[in-house]
């Protein structure tokens, strides 16, 4: 239930609703080459400009697409938990138009606060609404210009707007900030990874303990089969490893006969031969989370060898810094991308040069590295903190059960 002096009404009724600009146009009359916002572009909260592409328009439809200080961007489509999300224009470039998947949302000023109406469309209430009316597929859902006029905005009075959107602004800073701390921490992590993997081991090998060994003199495979009928399915992602498919991807994706799927034990490792954003050859992760979990036979999994000198965790950013790339590139067949799946001979992949230090050394790179991945969890912990914390403070004020204090009219404070 709203309070008394709230009201709701169409967002149509009280800001502009316009669409963009259509790419691929031919025939111009007295074209112009501009920049323009992509979906790219448009983050949930924020605006991502560090690649803005250009566009041409004809002359005469420059204001009908330019971009105007204080409108609201949203896009028309994406990933389920997408929808709705966008940020306020704030003129970052001065002539900038946008395309026709990213909405733009001109609100009446003296009715509807900008930050006010992108919060309300980025929280729980937002959100639902769009997703009650969008088209679905598979994993992504879109929103027309119909169904975005006719969202229900809940409205307090311009003032109220104001001060929620302040508060909010706030939390907005917090959670930047700390973001900019994870991304100073991945970068002298990279900085570390290029000193201590890249630099050491080219900078007078023999001093430094660095050798070449084949693979298989430190790993051997693992191909066990699921005999035991485990049924924790294993993905790996990028930046989590080895993790539940129900969780990563929100559903199963396997067969339902998981007989076949390789069975892995924690501390083995599976090879994903399939390339991805940051792993150009495929991502390599040894299983941490779980005591054990099967995977698609797909993947090509090893061990360590019985009774040799290594340190775990030295190999695990050895393989996620990229270093087995260069061997790979090597041994992957021609034309091995098939649907983004590499074709790596089992024998060859084991046959691979390591170029390692000795164990000693080994101990020492993991334990720098490992100091800053904890202190990246501890500012990735900080970060999901604060969003939950923004995200509960958004139901309250934006369905009015928690109000922003206004200051007092002269009238009152001089009764």
């Amino acid at each position: 239930m709203l309070p008394k002096d709230w009201w709701r009404t169409r967002l149509e009724s009280i800001a502009d609703v316009r669409t963009g600009l259509a790419k691929g146009k031919t025939g111009l009359k007295d074209p112009v080459e501009l920049p323009y916002l992509r979906v790219a572009n448009v983050q949930d909260g924020h605006l991502n400009l560090a690649k803005v592409k250009t566009i041409w328009v004809e002359r005469d439809q420059i204001d009908r697409y330019r971009l105007k200080r204080g409108d609201v961007l949203m896009t028309e489509g994406g990933d389920f938990d997408k929808l709705g999300r966008g940020d306020v224009w704030r003129e970052q470039i001065p002539l900038c138009l946008h395309q026709n998947h990213v909405f733009v949302v001109r609100p009446d000023q003296n009715r509807l606060d900008s930050g006010f109406l992108a919060a309300m469309a980025a929280s729980e209430y937002g959100r639902n609404y769009f997703l009650s009316c969008a088209k679905r597929s598979t994993n992504l859902a879109s929103i027309n210009a119909t169904q975005l006029k006719a969202f229900p905005v809940l409205l307090p009075c311009l003032e109220e707007q104001r001060g929620i959107a302040a508060a909010l602004a706030t939390w907005d800073a917090a959670i930047a900030t700390t973001e900019r701390l994870l991304a100073n921490s991945l970068e002298q992590k990279q900085g570390l990874l290029g000193r201590l993997l890249i630099h050491d081991r080219q900078a007078n090998t023999k001093q430094r303990g660095w050798s070449f060994v084949d693979f298989d003199e430190v790993f051997e495979r693992v191909s066990r089969k699921n005999t035991e009928g485990n049924t924790n399915v294993l993905t790996i992602s990028g930046a989590l490893g080895l993790v539940n498919q129900r969780d990563y991807f929100k559903k199963s994706v396997s067969s339902v006969d998981l007989t076949g799927y390789t069975l892995l034990r924690q501390g083995e490792f599976a090879y994903n031969k399939s390339y991805s954003a940051n792993y150009p050859m495929g991502a390599i992760k040894p299983l941490t989370r779980y005591a054990s979990g099967v995977v698609s036979s797909l993947y090509l999994c090893f061990r360590f060898r019985e009774g040799i000198a290594v340190d775990a965790d030295f190999f695990r950013h050895y393989f996620d810094a990229g270093m087995l790339d260069d061997c790979l590139a090597g041994i992957a067949q021609e034309g091995a991308r098939n649907h983004g799946l590499l074709n790596v001979p089992i024998g060859d992949f084991f046959k691979l040069r390591l170029h390692i230090p000795d164990v000693d050394t080994q101990r020492r790179i993991a334990v720098a590295l490992n100091m800053t991945e904890r202190e990246q969890h501890l500012i990735r912990t900080q970060i999901a903190r604060l969003r939950t914390e923004k995200s509960a403070l958004m139901q309250q004020l934006l369905t009015g059960k928690r109000r922003v204090r206004l200051p007092a009219s002269p009238e009152a404070a001089s009764a």
